[in-house]
């Protein structure tokens, strides 16, 4: 079965992570997998096509797509003649059911959301237009993969048609993701960080949505409070360069604040955090949190998505865009004994192996494939 997965792009980011997870524990060794970026091949590109599998680009800007990116995508699927179209994000959705249309034997396609969607004002002008295509033909689509429940919720709350929703979860390959304490002091060591410093870490490219600097305000309250905590963030676009962080940390604390900028090794800096932050106002099911909580980094989160099940009772969940709040969950955090945050660590990892292993997820997502090219469109909608 050759399945074509559409996604907006290959940048850095949760979808494109996602995907290339998927594909790496064991979607690729399917026949006939390829992808289609609608932009570039990004930062991705490059590793999925390592795994065997073809990528192609449309080289499409952001906004509106025009016609000759609408004939290329046409002209494409119908020589790769694909049995089964998988859609990313509210664009790639759009561009899958298209090809949908467009390539012989109408195959089916299927969506994934992967936002969560608390207030159509917050997306931008073009992205709302983009939301409402995807409400409108969403029951043109034969399943709608979810990632979080929340996120299920409030699309269909909205008005994307119920009987095609499905929540698979994001995947975590636990075998690949090991703590280890040697490589967090060697990341500590060529960063010049004490041996004896507590850091807190984040890890997000600069968006509105994830909340920079809320985390940037409580983590200046908590470097009051504390002065031997340190701060490691990484992400594109996060510096004190960025007009809309600057000025938020104190001079006298610069030095503190470490800013990794967009980096493809994100598992060996969260080896050498005490504590993993994720701050955002908007989220459906952070990559960012499986990874750090795989590791065994117990984290303080806003409450968003489903982090609060995520979470559970191995962390701390805070209201989001509350850096005040935020700020007293990592002081409480800081304030437990090493033994007690390495038991929180242990228990968050845990729970990702329990409920969040990739093979399980893979397993669900080669399970919905064959259900919907066999034509059992009645189990695309079937819950975990």
């Amino acid at each position: 079965m050759k399945v074509l997965h559409i996604i907006t792009g290959l940048s850095t980011g949760g979808a494109e992570r996602a995907l290339y997870n998927l594909l790496s524990g064991g979607l690729a060794a399917r026949d006939g997998v390829v992808v289609l970026s609608l932009r570039d091949e990004g930062t991705y590109g490059r590793r999925i096509r390592e795994l065997g599998v073809p990528v192609y680009t449309l080289g499409m800007r952001r906004g509106v797509p025009g016609p000759v990116a609408i004939a290329r995508l046409c002209m494409l699927v119908r020589e790769l003649r694909p049995d089964m179209i998988q859609g990313w994000m509210y664009h790639g959705n759009l561009a899958a059911t298209l090809a949908g249309w467009v390539t012989p034997g109408r195959p089916p396609v299927a969506w994934n959301i992967r936002h969560s969607l608390y207030s159509l004002r917050d997306e931008k002008p073009l992205t709302r237009q983009v939301i409402l295509a995807n409400r409108c033909l969403s029951g043109r689509t034969d399943s709608i993969v979810y990632n979080s429940c929340l996120s299920r919720e409030q699309h269909e709350a909205f008005g994307f048609l119920a009987d095609r929703g499905r929540m698979i979860p994001n995947g975590f390959d636990t075998d690949n993701l090991q703590p280890s304490p040697d490589l967090g002091q060697l990341v500590r060591r060529d960063l010049a960080i004490p041996e004896d410093a507590l850091v807190i870490g984040h890890v997000a490219r600069f968006h509105p949505m994830k909340d920079h600097a809320s985390f940037l305000r409580a983590a200046v309250q908590v470097a009051r409070a504390m002065p031997n905590t340190r701060f490691l963030l990484a992400g594109r676009n996060v510096d004190l360069v960025n007009s809309a962080l600057f000025g938020i940390v104190p001079s006298d604390f610069v030095g503190r604040f470490h800013f990794m900028g967009e980096r493809d090794d994100v598992p060996a800096l969260m080896q050498a955090m005490d504590i993993f932050c994720q701050s955002s106002w908007s989220e459906a099911f952070p990559n960012v949190l499986g990874e750090a909580m795989a590791l065994g980094v117990p984290c303080v989160a806003t409450d968003v998505g489903d982090s609060r099940d995520i979470v559970a009772d191995t962390g701390m969940i805070v209201p989001r865009s509350d850096s005040e709040a935020l700020a007293r969950g990592l002081l409480a955090m800081l304030s437990k004994s090493s033994d007690e945050r390495r038991a929180l660590g242990s228990a968050a990892r845990a729970s990702v192996k329990a409920n969040y292993a990739l093979p399980r997820i893979v397993g669900e997502y080669q399970g919905l494939y064959e259900a919907l090219a066999s034509g059992a469109a009645g189990l695309a909608g079937k819950e975990r």
